[in-house]
């Protein structure tokens, strides 16, 4: 994986992203690597963070997250502004369907920005229905990203306050993830905050690419060193397309890296 940036500058030689060498074979780019993306874009932020090291804006490859919250996206526009992937809610639990996960998943197509749909766990719902329910919804499709589990606590749910004991959590991941992964033949993403990680001793939970929140420093200082393959870096930045705080991520490689990560993972 790679060590933490105090050499900002290395980032643009490193051919590859360790994070994800053990889950991705080695490969040649194709026709699918050659498409125009801006380059280290430095979005603005309502709330900008002083980064001491490591900034995000010196990552090649940046994208968004997006649900209902954000309403309705201008994916053309954003992609213009530097978005070269997307993360886009798909469902939550067992019964409940973004109201803009439709839109944007045909949108974001049309704007030829790669996109995943991603699954908000309920911790009061069995795994195996809430997997069933999120491939109910989600298209097995040619050319979108591997699909997401979010896994997150949510203290601010009506219905749900249940927190898991950290091996029940962990099984009921696996029981996720192995019937997604079986359905859409790949390797699912996860997704997690700082606290939900350090709460369910997900350090040796491996295996899967793990996309990282970490709005305040750098994952590496925030998860000792644990691969990831994308960081969410705030919650509060400005993407053109995008109605008020936008959710920013970076890929964690280069460019070529990223033509490498999308041959793999977006065919």
């Amino acid at each position: 994986m790679l060590g933490r940036v105090a050499a900002l500058g290395l980032l643009a030689s490193l051919a590859a992203c360790s994070t994800f060498d053990d889950l991705t074979p080695g490969l040649t780019p194709t026709s699918a690597s050659t498409e125009v993306v801006t380059t280290n874009p430095r979005f603005s932020d309502n709330d900008p963070h002083k980064w001491e090291g490591g900034a995000p804006w010196h990552y090649a490859v940046h994208g968004t997250d997006v649900s209902k919250y954000q309403t309705s996206v201008d994916w053309h526009k954003a992609k213009a502004s530097g978005v070269s992937f997307a993360f886009i809610k798909a469902t939550e639990g067992g019964d409940r369907v973004d109201d803009y996960f439709h839109e944007n998943w045909r949108k974001a197509k049309a704007a030829g920005v790669p996109r995943a749909g991603y699954h908000f766990y309920y911790f009061c719902r069995p795994a195996a229905e809430q997997a069933r329910w999120f491939i109910d919804n989600v298209p097995k499709e040619k050319g979108a990203l591997p699909p997401v589990l979010d896994m997150e606590w949510n203290p601010q749910s009506p219905s749900c306050k249940l927190r898991p004991d950290p091996a029940t959590v962990r099984s009921e991941m696996r029981i996720f993830l192995a019937i997604v992964e079986k359905h859409y033949g790949k390797k699912p993403i996860i997704y997690t905050s700082v606290d939900f990680f350090d709460d369910n001793s997900l350090s040796g939970f491996r295996g899967y690419p793990y996309w990282l929140r970490s709005v305040a420093d750098h994952p590496n200082d925030r998860y000792s060193d644990h691969p990831f393959t994308f960081w969410q870096y705030t919650g509060t930045g400005v993407i053109p397309g995008i109605k008020g705080d936008a959710d920013i991520n970076v890929f964690n490689g280069d460019m070529r890296a990223w033509k490498k990560w999308l041959k793999a993972n977006a065919s």
